[in-house]
């Protein structure tokens, strides 16, 4: 029998059937910042047989640019991806008459991850193969549950991101996991009755972008590759949808399975972009296979005060099972700990925070050798882990201990912003009804939280 998570709510099927449509019928435009600046991305639905679809027009600073094509429609992906590489120094864009916000200033961030609704499986339908894999390292012992995508209450991904846009944030970091839907909704579950599943646009446009739409439109997007979105999983579409990687043809792009680490720089900020999609979180006897991403800690150059942000946490902590089924706490990532061993475990000189998700729930560690804090925001919307009810300060990771840490487990995103007189940032979690439920000064070092 399935696990129900909560119940369904005919409101909510409404809203979330017509958030489908809505994504299938009007094609998004947005903005991705990669390594080599700001894209433009539209999609266009492919239409009747034997119609061609065109990649619209981009209008950049009163004068129009034609789209190239990124991806053409197939089967699963019955759309046309556009893009345009927006010069740096652009001062307005739009698509369609819908302007495209553009990456000035990174004074207000928000940041979240782990968006999309679990739909998962125990295993495959009887003499079907899984549509995406069901590894032995995801990050919980969820499979066989099935949350209630069709409840906003449940899954308040739509409203947290209406909710952000709002508050209109020059930035949005998201950590990654956009799409969680990878087992057809059980025969009689009325909480997602009807929901597509599999690494398709139909699925991609229940997931995320028709309950992110308000928040592509309001702000410029960093995204970061999850293990959901690795190549045996949603990594086609997230080739093709997603990664900021310009085309170089007319596609779709080649799903990898390991991005080389990038920079974007937003106004004075640097974010380096490390793929930990595929780093296995606890490592067998023999040792970590750790070698890739040891080369490629040894050629980062951080900027000072720059932020790493990579999917899987490299200090994090997990309430997990034993083999006997009992509860323990659980550490994360072991790969990209082993990684950074010849230098006592730190991060590169330089970086001076780390983001990422991957453990559905809030936390923000400090550690006792001054390292860079580490942040975990993977409370966006998908099934939240259990709570941790240890004591972690005095834990030993990565070849330190805990000094300080704040844990939360409920649905929610966080905000950064710099300091009004300087020297910090505060960092505030926001739950579902926008109330700041945990506020942080983040320094050089070290995050205090209250």
């Amino acid at each position: 029998m399935p696990v129900r998570i909560a119940a369904s709510s005919l409101i909510g099927l409404a809203l979330a059937t017509l958030a489908t449509s809505a994504a299938a019928q009007s094609p998004p435009a947005y903005v991705v910042l990669g390594g080599q600046g700001a894209l433009a991305r539209a999609v266009v639905p492919a239409g009747t047989a034997g119609v061609v679809p065109q990649c619209p027009t981009i209008v950049v600073d009163g004068a129009a640019q034609a789209m190239r094509v990124r991806a053409q429609p197939d089967r699963d992906f019955p759309i046309l991806v556009c893009e345009y590489a927006l010069p740096a120094a652009a001062a307005s864009a739009a698509i369609g008459g819908q302007a495209l916000p553009l990456p000035k200033t990174a004074d207000s961030i928000a940041v979240f991850g782990d968006t999309g609704c679990r739909l998962k499986a125990a295993k495959p339908p009887a003499g079907k193969p899984a549509t995406v894999s069901h590894d032995a390292d995801d990050e919980d012992d969820d499979s066989g549950k099935f949350q209630d995508c069709n409840d906003p209450s449940s899954w308040p991904f739509a409203p947290i991101s209406a909710m952000i846009a709002k508050a209109k944030p020059d930035l949005v970091i998201h950590v990654g996991d956009y799409l969680y839907r990878e087992s057809p909704c059980p025969t009689g579950d009325k909480g997602c009755q009807g929901s597509p599943y599999g690494d398709n646009w139909v699925t991609w446009a229940a997931d995320f972008f028709a309950p992110a739409a308000p928040l592509l439109q309001a702000a410029p997007w960093i995204v970061t590759r999850g293990n959901h979105e690795i190549c045996k999983r949603a990594g086609p579409g997230y080739a093709r949808l997603l990664d900021p990687t310009p085309a170089t043809g007319q596609g779709p792009p080649a799903c990898v399975d390991l991005i080389d680490p990038y920079t974007v720089t937003v106004g004075n900020r640097a974010f380096i972009m490390l793929d930990s999609s595929d780093a296995a979180d606890e490592c067998p006897q023999s040792g970590c296979d750790s070698a890739a991403f040891a080369a490629q800690f040894a050629a980062m150059k951080p900027a000072a005060g720059s932020w790493l942000v990579t999917h899987r946490p490299i200090w994090g902590f997990t309430n997990s099972r034993d083999k006997s089924g009992k509860r323990k706490l659980g550490i994360r990532n072991m790969t990209l700990q082993a990684a950074l061993a010849q230098w006592n475990g730190k991060a590169p000189d330089g970086i001076d925070l780390v983001l990422s998700g991957h453990i559905h729930l809030w936390e923000a560690l400090s550690f006792a050798d001054a390292r860079s804090p580490q942040f975990v925001l993977g409370s966006g919307s998908t099934q939240l882990a259990h709570q941790i009810t240890e004591q972690l300060v005095g834990q030993k990771i990565g070849g330190t201990k805990v000094a300080s840490a704040t844990t939360d487990q409920r649905f929610g995103y966080t905000m950064f912003a710099p300091s009004k007189g300087g020297g910090h940032w505060d960092a505030t979690f926001y739950d579902t009804n926008g109330k700041a439920k945990i506020a942080c000064k983040v320094e050089a070092g070290k995050a205090t939280c209250k």
